[in-house]
């Protein structure tokens, strides 16, 4: 980077908050994916006018920006892969309102997740978006991506609690899009626009996010099945019985034989399929719901069924599907993760199918996610220092990406776009629609300063 770019962006936040030092560039240098590309500096903006004045400064000189969170992204969102600035924005990490009245909360995007959930739920509400990553990542993150998460299946994903923003354009224009009531359609959606759209089109520096009511009680509920069909079958049974759960987790056999080895938990690695179950809401109600659900999983044939007595029960069911992503690296030591939705029906089918791509291709696929929505979370295991082996992984993604949309499913449900689902975009989506959102891009950001190489290959 030019000297005197770095002296403009220093002259913004304070020398204490840029840095271009190597050991500092390496740490933003990539997310979850470990795909790498260094940037030239790191800016820690504090402000919305100073990000202001960065997107401003970089439109008329004309290098990239990269906005960034926690890092934690599955899709190489926030990889600097042209270089420019990493833009940090843990500085700006105030809950600036909790109104309990209205019921929303007004956050700036450097909010961990997980701390906006406490401090709502201590007066009471309940912000029900939950990422696995929710313990350290970004609500800014979260939005940029349209996070889902276990209670997806109940209660939505990130964009249905999602009011209001404040967004900086890449011009540098600051707009306020959406409302701060329960209503308002006054004009097109350009918060929906925003939720989602991977920092490309502008970034995210204040939101106004919706809150319901904490629910009263929670029930917590293991299943094993000796057949997947089974454990698909059971979950249709329990939606038919008018229960609509707030988390309905899967493994498959692969993951509970995994997380059997890595952690001794006494599960059956006979099994081909394992539920985990939650309800919540009134406490009557979910005690019936629960013992509902216990008995119709007995009926279809499950053949295993505990359900937790106590919270600290609750935690102890919980292991084995939140130590699923560690445990795979005792298989092999690099893995694809792609986060494919199929409908409900069709998961014993896939993942019947995904098995069969890794027999072919002497792969080991695992899978697990969320029942209750279909979506399913394929890891394609594979050796990167042989290379025949990660060439064969990749064969393999394509292979699945097909077979989802043969399904009538779709290539991506929480994990985004980003670098590594880019070069697959026109499987999905047809050629008009593409070149629409191309043009909304080109509209938004003409100098393509704004995360470039994102989205679109």
């Amino acid at each position: 980077m030019k000297k005197e770019i770095y002296k403009s962006l220093e002259r913004i936040v304070g020398s204490e908050h840029i840095t271009d030092r190597d050991t500092e560039r390496q740490c933003y240098a990539y997310d979850a994916t470990q795909i790498q590309a260094w940037p030239d500096c790191v800016v820690f903006p504090g402000t919305s006018q100073e990000i202001s004045e960065i997107l401003q400064l970089a439109n008329k000189l004309h290098f990239p920006v990269v906005p960034r969170g926690a890092g934690s992204g599955m899709s190489g969102g926030s990889v600097p892969i042209q270089g420019g600035v990493v833009l940090v924005l843990l500085r700006m990490n105030r809950i600036k309102e909790i109104d309990p009245n209205n019921f929303l909360t007004v956050v700036e995007p450097g909010v961990i997740t997980r701390d906006l959930q406490l401090a709502v739920e201590a007066k009471g509400l309940f912000y029900p978006p939950d990422p696995s990553s929710s313990h350290f990542s970004t609500l800014g993150g979260n939005l940029a991506e349209c996070a889902g998460g276990g209670r997806a299946v109940k209660y939505g994903v990130t964009r249905d609690y999602v009011l209001g923003l404040e967004v900086v354009l890449p011009s540098g224009e600051i707009i306020k899009t959406g409302v701060q009531t329960a209503k308002g359609v006054v004009g097109y959606d350009l918060t929906r626009l925003m939720v989602g759209s991977e920092g490309t089109l502008g970034i995210i520096t204040r939101m106004v996010l919706k809150l319901i009511p904490l629910p009263e009680a929670r029930q917590t509920i293991l299943a094993f099945f000796d057949q997947m069909a089974l454990a698909t079958q059971t979950v249709v049974e329990i939606f038919r019985a008018g229960i609509l759960p707030s988390i309905l987790e899967f493994m498959d056999h692969s993951s509970i034989a995994c997380v059997e080895e890595y952690l001794k938990l006494g599960l059956p690695t006979q099994a081909q399929a394992l539920l985990l179950i939650e309800v919540d809401g009134d406490r009557e109600a979910v005690v019936r719901q629960g013992e509902t659900i216990q008995l119709i999983c007995r009926q279809i044939g499950a053949g295993r069924v505990k359900m937790a007595a106590t919270p600290l029960e609750a935690e102890e069911l919980w292991k084995a599907r939140r130590a699923i992503s560690p445990a795979l690296f005792r298989l092999r030591p690099n893995k694809i993760n792609e986060d494919v939705v199929v409908p409900r029906d069709k998961i014993p089918e896939a993942i019947e199918r995904f098995q069969e791509i890794g027999r072919r291709l002497d792969l080991l696929i695992v899978g697990f996610g969320h029942a209750g929505d279909g979506n399913i979370h394929v890891n394609v295991m594979f050796d990167g220092k042989k290379t025949d082996e990660k060439e064969r992984a990749q064969k393999a993604v394509v292979e699945i990406f097909k077979t989802v949309l043969e399904l009538g499913g779709t290539l991506s449900g929480e994990h985004g776009i980003g670098l590594t689902k880019a070069p697959f975009l026109t499987l999905e989506l047809d050629p008009i629609s593409l070149n629409l959102m191309k043009k909304i891009k080109d509209l938004f950001d003409p100098n393509h300063i704004l995360n470039p190489g994102k989205i679109f290959s």
